[in-house]
């Protein structure tokens, strides 16, 4: 069976239509087995500014103090992931949570602990604690949590987790949601693109900002294995493909 990823934000969990649960059905009934890893920084950012903890931003990635790690574990396993199997399981999809803990899925490093706390890279992905779930039939919901070899809890991002794990499951497919239809250019959202025109558009300053870090994952996770990686706002729609290479027939 050929296998798709998606990643989805957490403030997704709010506003998964009836489409989008639609073509996860069409998807399985095609034969693809289906692995989802969700983000969650809008509703940690909210969590953290509750508890009057500071939120501090560094080259793109959050801070993670010893408190702000807690936070982290305790919005993503406790709020975002059970809010997002319920609304799976609503609509008569078989769904289990994984998180760093469960057979040591996400393994990784601190990245600048000085500098940026508990922020993880991610090292190696164990795809035998995807494969048994999917082999009971259920569609796993990962929180982007790493561990170190010694047992250190980790905040990785969510985007290279979902192509790490792309990568390590031999993923055929990997969505990348995000708020707009694709990589746009010139006025037009592209269509398809390969890892050199990235790179290109790169140069061209036409990928920016949020963008970046997607497509440098999306790039990764092709030079890795994975057939096309999809950059879009809606599962229903292919958005930018990104391959490897231009196949000419």
């Amino acid at each position: 069976m050929s296998k798709i990823v998606i990643k989805i934000g957490g403030v997704a969990s709010d506003n998964l239509t009836q489409k989008f649960f639609q073509q996860i059905e069409n998807w399985q009934a095609a034969g693809h087995e289906i692995i989802v890893v969700h983000g969650g920084g809008y509703y940690i950012t909210e969590m953290m500014e509750r508890l009057n903890i500071p939120v501090t931003i560094k080259d793109g990635l959050r801070v993670t103090t010893k408190q702000a790690l807690k936070v982290t574990q305790m919005v993503l396993i406790g709020q975002v992931q059970p809010a997002i199997t319920t609304l799976f399981q609503q609509q008569g999809f078989s769904t289990i949570g994984l998180n760093a803990s469960s057979g040591q899925l996400i393994q990784g490093k601190l990245i600048d602990q000085e500098k940026l706390g508990y922020v993880g890279e991610i090292t190696a992905v164990n795809p035998a604690s995807v494969e048994s779930v999917l082999h009971k039939k259920y569609i796993p919901i990962i929180a982007p949590l790493g561990m170190t070899c010694d047992g250190q809890w980790l905040n990785v991002n969510a985007d290279a987790a979902a192509c790490k794990i792309a990568e390590a499951i031999g993923a055929e497919m990997l969505y990348l949601l995000t708020d707009v239809p694709g990589v746009k250019q010139k006025g037009e959202w592209l269509e398809k693109i390969t890892i050199s025109e990235v790179e290109q558009l790169k140069a061209e300053k036409v990928i920016t900002g949020g963008m970046l870090p997607k497509l440098d994952s999306a790039v990764e996770a092709l030079a890795n294995g994975v057939a096309e990686v999809h950059i879009t706002n809606c599962i229903e729609e292919a958005g930018t493909t990104i391959v490897k290479e231009e196949v000419f027939v």
